[in-house]
């Protein structure tokens, strides 16, 4: 593994996402002097904060799996996520809705999700999610230490056994004929195959190998942190600073200074600078290529994931046949896929993924009231609308969105709302996500592993780069990766994820500690 050279006593990561937290963590926990400089009033990044009148927002990532990547972070200056973070492991991790009225609650244990499966859609689809799980597990033990894991110097780091058993699995095909060789019924393979929108695929041309996500989702448990998602990041932050990080916010980093091929500083928009040995850079790439003065050269344009619509609303009534996370699938499947991703048309029946965070922390809304996060997948503006026609197609679309929503059972939902906010590919634009997307570049086997935009920065000595434009990817679990693995190139240190405490049953990792309910 290559690594930063020279002196890297003193680390400025840019940024307080959840990449540059854990990056901290594990340089903090390496010796390094870490200064955390972020651009907004608070930690978060994505997973922010704001409010809308009494109710508390969480304005990015809402499902939480994998916590035990977190913990390492925490266990790198010797504390725990249990003793920061209340989490709730979720029971069922999803309620999915399809368009024929019929219902599946997705659990995580073995035991009661093939009892529902049986429900559903009879004994045969059971057993056939059965041996889906073993598959899921395997392909994750497959895949986590050599493939998502791991930083890549070269492509020829592929050349290896693991690679061989990830064929032997079936990682290299399809997703959605893999799944189907488990599962027959169209319902239950779309509960399984829906994650290939977070890597911005389409199951029919996603690799199999990336149903890992189903297993994060479907296997491994989902969680919920007390007081919302932002109480990670906000911890994580905590935790950094007693452990000697010095961390700056309001304070956006709006250039670098060089010496040869090394950032001797940061320098901020007030003016000052903030001198440092090595940086770790965690804005979306677009600002990171402006920080460095260009971009690095690729033989063909990175393309990015689907953008998303999220409405948030705080309503004076709920619907009692809505779990904490749910999925509301339309009748189409593969069409929505052609619309987010080929035609850029806005989806004409859309899949939404329908959170009520109030249904574990009433504390989030005024008393008597609840949250709603309706988020609508749409396409990125390099495909779809343009942000211009946002301005214009913004309440437009919000309004067929609830309409949509209240034809789906959730009658009277635009009269139950007290306050709201729209976010579509506008205001991704404005963070500085390239395409209107927060989700960064799309998982093609070209933008993936040791093709993606690589962690180290050529022609720089010292800087590094985390965060889901990098290795490993887009989503909770593997942006704390990014960030170990940024730490790692400065520390010299990667101390492999323990495969045990993401398998189910395991005692390792906060889910045996923390508390559940």
């Amino acid at each position: 593994m290559r690594t930063v050279p020279g002196n890297t006593d003193h680390v400025i990561v840019v940024g307080a996402g959840l990449s540059g937290l854990a990056a901290a963590l594990h340089l903090l926990g390496s010796g390094r002097r870490v200064t955390v400089v972020e651009r907004a009033a608070e930690p978060g990044g994505r997973a922010g904060r704001s409010t809308l009148g009494g109710f508390a927002v969480d304005t990015g990532p809402t499902v939480l799996t994998m916590p035990h990547l977190a913990d390492e972070a925490f266990a790198a200056v010797g504390d725990s996520l249990a003793r920061r973070v209340e989490l709730i492991e979720l029971h069922p991790a999803y309620r999915a809705h399809f368009a024929d009225g019929s219902q599946l609650d997705v659990h995580t244990g073995a035991e009661a999700m093939e009892e529902e499966i049986r429900r559903f859609a009879g004994p045969a689809e059971a057993a056939g999610y059965r041996r889906l799980r073993d598959w899921l597990e395997a392909l994750y033990r497959a895949q986590m230490g050599r493939f998502i894991d791991a930083n890549f110097d070269s492509p020829l780091q592929l050349l290896h056994p693991d690679l061989a058993r990830l064929a032997a699995l079936g990682g290299l095909g399809r997703m959605d004929r893999r799944i189907g060789r488990f599962l027959r019924d169209p319902r239950l393979r779309r509960v399984f195959t829906f994650q290939a929108l977070y890597a911005g695929v389409p199951p029919a041309r996603a690799l199999a190998a990336y149903a890992v996500i189903a297993y994060m989702d479907t296997v491994a448990g989902v969680y919920f942190p007390r007081g919302g998602m932002h109480a990670l990041p906000r911890a994580m932050a905590d935790a950094a600073a007693d452990a000697g990080a010095v961390l700056h916010y309001d304070s956006e980093v709006t250039g670098l200074r060089r010496a040869g091929d090394r950032i001797t500083a940061v320098r901020l928009a007030n003016g000052e600078e903030l001198p440092c040995d090595a940086v770790v850079l965690t804005p979306d790439l677009p600002i990171v290529h402006r920080l460095l003065g260009r971009a690095p050269r690729r033989p063909v344009r990175l393309r990015h994931a689907p953008s998303a619509v999220i409405l948030h609303a705080g309503t004076d009534r709920t619907w009692p046949h809505l779990a904490h996370h749910n999925l509301s699938f339309g009748t189409a499947w593969e069409d929505t896929f052609t619309e987010l991703t080929r035609t850029g048309r806005l989806m004409s029946d859309p899949s939404l993924l329908i959170t009520r965070p109030t249904a574990h922390d009433p504390s989030l809304a005024p008393d008597g009231r609840h949250l709603h996060y309706v988020l609508a997948p749409c396409p990125n503006t390099d495909t779809g609308p343009p942000v211009r026609e946002w301005h214009d197609l913004a309440p437009r679309y919000r309004d067929s969105l609830v309409a949509e929503l209240e034809r789906r059972g959730l009658d009277g939902f635009g009269a139950s709302i007290e306050e709201e906010h729209l976010v579509t590919p506008i205001d991704w634009a404005r963070q500085g996500h390239a395409a209107g997307t927060p989700f960064s570049a799309a998982h093609t086997f070209a933008q993936t592993g040791p093709f993606r935009p690589r962690n180290l920065v050529r022609g720089v000595d010292n800087a590094v780069l985390a965060g889901c434009g990098t290795t490993p990817g887009v989503g909770v679990p593997t942006v704390l990766i990014s960030g170990k693995l940024a730490a790692a190139r400065i520390t010299g240190r990667l101390l492999p994820s323990p495969l045990t405490s993401a398998l189910p049953g395991a005692a390792a990792g906060p889910a045996a500690e923390a508390r559940r309910r």
